[in-house]
């Protein structure tokens, strides 16, 4: 029985690997005494309960392992006091403990995938179509609930308030939303269960630290006196976030011409003193925009000073402009993200949004002040100059019946949930009404932010502190409710997509879909073909392109078709996203010395 002490060795040695391992990938850091982020707390939850899981799985090896010792030194004993036992109880015997081996291995095999599942490895690692996929399946859920609602509602009207089927499609409604809700929680369910939760995560930061590399090296060249450099004037004539967004555009082309970007921000029309009295440097080392050779855009490769003009009057345009992504990490973005476009912008906000100490200081103070902590929804009422000119009125009750709806189908997972709201607004009147309307509801916001927020008073030190506070906190937040017409709320949406892996369904807008001020085109394209069902709709053929001009948020959206020309309605959900893909210069180098290191 020597061959059988030695796999009892062999198994238990495993066992401590695996333990040892598990204990490694699933430990939680050290809690900080400074850590205020409510995330950092429910990741560390999460790893706790993914370590007992593994403990207990441990704790059936040993099990197992300690009967077929038992069982190992019995017969041992057996053997040496009563000689050899006879051939078919000595058979009967190895069989027994042959089954209990390989009870023991497939316990190890699968403490073996649980710890590569939870560390992320290469070979779990989903395909392109499988996630893509599985996001497609959440979106044909809530765009088939869109279509059924509006439907009903529409039939609604028709039959009038008096009618005796006016309540019957009430019941309807309020039935089918909780369907769509359940479907919803299901397939929530479902991506925390597949396995790849760690992957996810672990994908999304290497690709952002792959970006965020990129980005610093490009700030930081070796000799600044002979880089290439953009430069771009701040001040544009606009808002703040049409500032920031600004400011991205001119990062993207300089990321896209390989120059470093030169920030001129001193006498900016927000904070005088510039750009980094508020937030840090866009470079350390190189904000000098001096150069041997100067002109104006696009000039020539070797010209050392290109000056960048507003993306509204930019002739020569490059193809890598939003919505584009680079080509070197489009299958991998693809894959991750359910936004890809919204993610790179987002990456660019990264770094250039990194706050001074002072700026932080503040931040963190607000939110002892107003009490912020999750769970929580993100609200954004614009107002004032946008309302009637860019933007339609939106009451507050179209933004609270989609806040009633996101914690309805929270308390599936959350029964006993306090049901919070940030609400930014450039009208504190908003915020009292809301306080006044929706008694049930906890209001974080401060009403002299929105104040400052006014169009009299929007150029100031207050206002760009408020700014900054509602853009952070919106972007903090766990489902985001605002119209895509406002630059606030997209800065936001951003955001967001740095601090989760995939948040690209973690909002509803009331108007626009996302988009980007100067994008090239967006399309789409057809999954499956289409007849018209009205005067107002397109034909599709399978793999049309089509250029979207929004969704109607009812199952229909709005577009033209690139192969026929023709303008009209199709149904969202035959439909999947067509990702412009751009060649952008090689960072190579970049990447092998950030391995390296």
């Amino acid at each position: 029985m020597r061959w059988v002490g030695g796999w009892a060795w062999r198994v238990g040695g495993a066992v401590g690997v695996i333990w040892l391992v598990g204990v490694a990938l699933l430990a939680p850091p050290g809690p900080s005494a400074t850590t205020k982020d409510p995330r950092l707390a429910q990741r560390l939850q999460r790893a706790v309960h993914e370590l007992d899981l593994l403990k207990k799985q441990n704790d059936d090896i040993r099990q197992v392992l300690h009967d077929f010792t038992k069982q190992v030194t019995s017969m041992n004993d057996e053997g040496g006091q009563e000689g050899v036992q006879t051939s078919n109880g000595n058979t009967a015997m190895v069989v027994e403990l042959q089954k209990k081996l390989e009870h023991a291995q497939r316990m190890l095999q699968q403490a073996d995938v649980t710890a590569d599942h939870k560390s992320g490895t290469s070979d779990f690692t989903p395909s392109l179509e499988f996630e893509q996929t599985r996001r497609l399946i959440e979106m044909g859920v809530q765009e088939s609930w869109w279509y059924i609602s509006d439907q009903l509602q529409q039939l609604r009207k028709k039959v009038g308030v008096h009618s005796d089927f006016t309540s019957h499609i009430d019941q309807i409604l309020e039935e089918g939303a909780d369907h769509t809700r359940v479907t919803q929680f299901d397939l929530h369910r479902l991506s925390q269960l597949d396995g790849l939760g760690s992957w996810r995560e672990q994908e999304a930061a290497d690709l952002s630290g792959l970006i965020q590399n990129r980005l610093h090296a490009l700030q930081h060249p070796p000799d600044c006196s002979k880089a290439r450099k953009l430069i771009c004037n701040l001040n544009k004539g606009c808002g703040y976030g049409c500032q920031i967004h600004h400011v991205v555009y001119c990062f993207i082309v300089a990321y896209g011409t390989k120059r470093t970007l030169i920030l001129k921000s001193r006498g900016w029309r927000y904070n005088k003193a510039g750009w980094e009295d508020v937030f840090q440097p866009l470079s350390e080392t190189c904000t000098d925009p001096s150069g041997y050779s100067h002109s104006h855009w696009p000039g020539l490769n070797e010209t050392q000073v290109v000056d960048l003009p507003i993306i509204d009057t930019l002739t020569q345009r490059p193809t890598y402009l939003p919505l584009a992504i680079p080509r070197d990490i489009s299958e991998r973005l693809a894959r991750l993200h359910g936004d890809p476009p919204a993610w790179w912008v987002g990456q660019f906000l990264k770094y250039m949004l990194r706050l001074q100490p002072k700026t932080q200081e503040m931040l963190d103070n607000m939110a002892e002040t107003l009490g912020f902590q999750k769970p929580i929804i993100g609200i954004h009422v614009r107002r004032t100059d946008k309302v009637g000119t860019e933007a339609a009125f939106h009451g507050i009750e179209e933004y609270m019946s989609l806040v009633e709806n996101y914690y309805t189908a929270l308390k599936l997972r959350q029964p006993d949930v306090v049901k919070r709201v940030y609400l930014a607004s450039d009208d504190p009147t908003v915020i009292t009404e809301a306080q006044r309307k929706y008694p049930d509801y906890t209001f974080v916001g401060d009403p002299n932010i929105a104040r400052t927020a006014a169009v009299a008073t929007r150029y100031t030190d207050a206002s760009l502190k408020g700014i900054i506070a509602d853009v952070h906190f919106l972007s903090l937040t766990d489902y985001l409710i605002c119209t895509f017409s406002s630059q606030v709320c997209r800065i936001a949406y951003e955001i967001m997509q740095g601090i989760h892996p995939d948040a690209s369904s973690y909002f509803k807008s009331l108007d626009d879909i996302y988009y980007y001020g100067g994008q090239n085109a967006h399309n789409q394209r057809a999954r499956f073909p289409h007849s018209p069902k009205r005067s107002d709709e397109m034909t599709l053929k399978v793999g049309d392109i089509v250029g979207i001009a929004g969704n109607h948020w009812d199952g229909y959206s709005k577009g033209v078709n690139r192969r026929t020309r023709q303008n009209g309605l199709y149904p969202s959900y035959k439909m999947e996203e067509a990702i412009s893909i751009a060649d952008f210069p090689s960072y190579a180098a970049v990447d092998d010395k950030r391995s390296r290191t």
